[in-house]
């Protein structure tokens, strides 16, 4: 059973996971493409691990849209996404909150059939390791 450590962009929510992620989605549905502003959400999902905020719990809000299982919790002060357990038994944890390397790879691509027409990270796009000048 391993420990996993995170927080948020400005640093007022830190949790812990204690227990392993039983799998890696990178989800492409349409919510998710809105509410990350991106091609895909990156979620780490577990049945068994148990969540502790070790600080800036107050600071956690959580969004449930309507007449869905669609949720996002996040920092009120700064938006970033954080862990959720707004469905009963599952702990959805965005994996780049993550403040710990983890070594699973994502185990699946889940609602494909939503994929944004612009997200084709095999292309032959030029490659930077930081911002381009």
């Amino acid at each position: 059973m391993a420990d996993y450590f995170g927080s948020c962009l400005c640093g007022t929510a830190k949790f812990k996971v204690q227990g392993d992620f039983d799998s890696f989605f990178l989800c492409h549905c349409q919510h998710c493409q809105k509410d990350t502003g991106s091609a895909h959400a990156a979620n780490l999902i577990s049945q068994s691990a148990k969540l502790i905020w070790q600080s800036g719990a107050d600071a956690v809000t959580s969004f449930m849209l309507p007449g869905t299982r669609h949720n996002k919790s996040f920092c009120k002060l700064c938006g970033s996404a954080l862990p959720s357990t707004q469905i009963a038994g599952l702990l959805v944890v965005p994996a780049g909150c993550l403040d710990t390397e983890i070594s699973m790879l994502p185990t699946a691509h889940i609602f494909s059939s939503s994929k944004a027409a612009w997200d084709d990270v095999s292309g032959d796009l030029p490659k930077y390791e930081g911002l381009p000048e």
